[in-house]
């Protein structure tokens, strides 16, 4: 897993589809789905953390966008 679209797939398999409508709390909401994917089990530990970097980048990046 490498890209944010890489972890939309991800939560699209698992029937979860997000879109708030700002980019941040998008993140923020990716990151919850996935830690509950984790804690039911659903998912395994590498795909969680890889998940978790990728998105945790991401909110780096589009944290630095609205900075300018």
């Amino acid at each position: 897993m490498k890209s944010f679209y890489d972890v939309q797939q991800l939560l699209k398999a698992y029937g979860a589809i997000i879109y708030m409508g700002e980019r941040l709390l998008d993140i923020e909401m990716m990151e919850l789905e996935v830690s509950e994917l984790y804690k039911a089990k659903i998912i395994e530990v590498d795909t969680y953390r890889d998940a978790l970097l990728v998105l945790r980048a991401e909110r780096e990046k589009e944290k630095k966008k609205t900075r300018k």
